[in-house]
């Protein structure tokens, strides 16, 4: 029978299988189940991926105050979500309201927030961020057109 250890990352001691944390220093173990995958803020291999614009909604598919979010970018690219209610959770585990499974999106990764017609996105300590046409935001508000970034997954905004 064989043991596998974990090491720690920052005191390099040798701990049981089953520890989160260094018994030395304290320090968090890396648990592959519990990690979070790093993503440069551009990746220069996906220039041009938007040529053959897979986000398009047709006039009338999203009806008066209906707001959709489509996949342009990502695993699930075409799948579209409405935005239905007062709050939209967003991240990696399946009690999210929106599921976007790949290490590059936090288990709790975002939310959606309805404020009156309008609607905002607010960062929930995400660790890899989330980004509205482009730039990193804590909160900000949707608008028609605006791309969100969460992870890998880069999602059109459509309002009726």
């Amino acid at each position: 029978m064989t043991v596998q250890y974990v090491f720690c990352n920052q005191c390099g001691h040798r701990n049981p299988p089953v520890s989160t944390f260094c018994s030395v220093c304290g320090g968090v173990l890396d648990k592959p189940s519990l990690r979070t995958g790093v993503l440069p803020k551009t990746d220069p291999l996906l220039d041009g991926i938007f040529d053959d614009d897979n986000a398009v909604v047709q006039e009338g598919e999203v009806a008066p105050g209906e707001v959709m979010l489509v996949i342009r970018q990502g695993p699930e690219i075409g799948t579209r979500y409405s935005l239905v209610g007062e709050q939209i959770s967003v991240g990696r585990v399946p009690d999210n309201d929106i599921q976007l499974d790949d290490v590059t999106v936090s288990r709790q990764h975002a939310v959606l927030v309805r404020q009156g017609t309008a609607w905002l996105v607010r960062d929930l300590g995400s660790l890899n961020g989330t980004y509205v046409n482009n730039e990193r935001v804590d909160e900000s508000v949707i608008e028609h057109g605006d791309a969100l970034q969460i992870g890998r997954f880069h999602l059109v905004a459509f309002f009726g």
